[in-house]
C-alpha cells in the first residue's frame, strides 16, 4: 500500500529485499522508466573505497542513472541512522523539486525505516557504559555481547545483525541503561513525510537466492575482493568494516583461517544475512513482494498506488 501523511503527487519508490536478490538492477530499470534518480538505503555502499565488497552499482549503472549516497562518505564518518535520516531527507527535498519520482534501494532495514518513518527517540548513550561495553567487545568478541542481548531482549536478538558490533552494542546499552528490552522502546511512531511511499519487496525461492549469493561471491572474488579487503585492513576496527566479505578476509590475513575457509564463510554469512533481512522486511505489511524480473507486475502495482 502507499503510505503518506500529506497529499502529494511526489512518490518515493522503495525497493527492498535480501542481498543478491536483484534489487540494484530493478532499481535502475525503474529509475530509467520514471526518469528518476536513485537514493541508496544501504548502510555500507555509502562509504568510499569498498565498491566490490558492498556490491555498489557498476560504472555503467552509475553512468545510466543519477545516484545518491553511493561512495559519498569517508570510512571514518560512521553515518548512523539518525544522521542518515536528516541527510537523506534534505537530499530528497532537492530531488523532488525536479522529479516526481525518486527510487530508494537497499537492504539495510534501519536505514529504510529511518527514511520512511523516522527513528525512535531512544536515550543518549551513557559514556561510561559504552566504554565498558567497548572493552568487553575487544576482550570477549561480539558473540558474547550478542548472547547477553539474547537474554535481555530475545525479540530483537532474532532480527538484529548479530555480526554487527555497533548494533549489538547499542541495543545492549539501551537494555542495561533502562532496564527494559530495546525492542519495547522502539515505538514505531512514524513521522510525517511530504511525499507518498510505495514499498516493493524483491524475493526469490530460497535455493535460487542462495545460488545467486554464492555466484555473486565468486564474481566478487574474480573482481578483486581480496585486494580490496587488504587495502581496508588498516581500518578494520571501524564500524564500516564490520561487514561480511571483509571480516572473513581479515581473519585470513591474521592467520586465523585459510583462504578456502574464508571464502566459504563469506558465502555462508551472506546467506545468513539474507535470511535476517527477509525476517526484518517480512514484518512490514506495506511491502508488496515480487520476483526481481516481474517488471510488468511491478509497474502495474506502482501505477495503481500512484492514482
Amino acid at each position: 500500500m502507499t503510505t503518506a501523511t500529506t497529499i502529494s503527487t511526489k512518490r518515493l519508490l522503495v525497493v527492498v529485499g535480501p542481498t543478491g536478490s536483484g534489487k540494484t538492477d530493478l532499481s535502475v530499470r525503474l529509475a530509467l522508466h520514471y526518469a528518476a534518480p536513485i537514493l541508496s538505503t544501504d548502510s555500507r555502499q555509502v562509504y568510499r573505497g569498498m565498491p566490490i565488497g558492498t556490491a555498489q552499482p557498476s560504472a555503467d549503472q552509475l553512468q545510466a542513472v543519477e545516484h545518491h549516497f553511493i561512495a559519498s562518505h569517508d570510512l571514518k564518518d560512521n553515518l548512523n541512522c539518525g544522521e542518515y535520516e536528516v541527510q537523506a531527507l534534505a537530499r530528497l527535498e532537492k530531488l523532488f523539486a525536479d522529479h516526481d519520482y525518486v527510487v530508494a534501494v537497499g537492504g539495510s532495514g534501519l536505514y529504510v525505516r529511518a527514511l520512511c518513518e523516522g527513528m525512535d527517540d531512544l536515550p543518549q548513550a551513557d559514556e561510561s557504559l559504552r566504554a565498558e561495553l567497548g572493552r568487553r567487545l575487544e576482550a570477549e568478541g561480539v558473540g558474547a555481547l550478542a548472547e547477553q542481548l539474547r537474554e535481555l531482549d530475545p525479540v530483537y536478538y532474532e532480527v538484529v545483525d548479530r555480526s554487527n558490533p555497533a548494533r549489538v552494542v547499542r541495543a545492549l546499552e539501551v537494555c542495561l541503561q533502562t532496564g527494559r528490552p530495546y525492542s519495547e522502546q522502539r515505538t514505531g511512531e512514524r513521522r510525517s513525510r511530504p511525499f507518498g511511499i510505495v514499498k516493493i519487496g524483491v524475493d526469490l525461492p530460497r535455493t535460487e537466492l542462495y545460488d545467486r549469493i554464492n555466484r555473486r561471491v565468486d564474481q566478487m572474488l574474480a573482481d578483486g575482493l581480496e585486494a580490496e579487503a587488504r587495502a581496508m585492513y588498516p581500518y578494520r576496527e571501524l564500524n564500516a568494516l564490520q561487514t561480511v566479505g571483509y571480516r572473513e578476509f581479515f581473519d585470513y590475513f591474521d592467520g586465523r583461517t585459510g583462504y578456502d575457509e574464508a571464502v566459504e564463510l563469506i558465502k555462508r554469512n551472506s546467506r545468513r544475512y539474507a535470511k535476517r533481512q527477509l525476517t526484518w522486511f517480512r514484518r512490514d505489511p506495506e511491502i508488496r513482494w515480487f520476483r526481481p524480473d516481474d517488471d510488468d507486475a511491478i509497474l502495474e502495482y506502482i501505477g495503481s498506488e500512484a492514482r
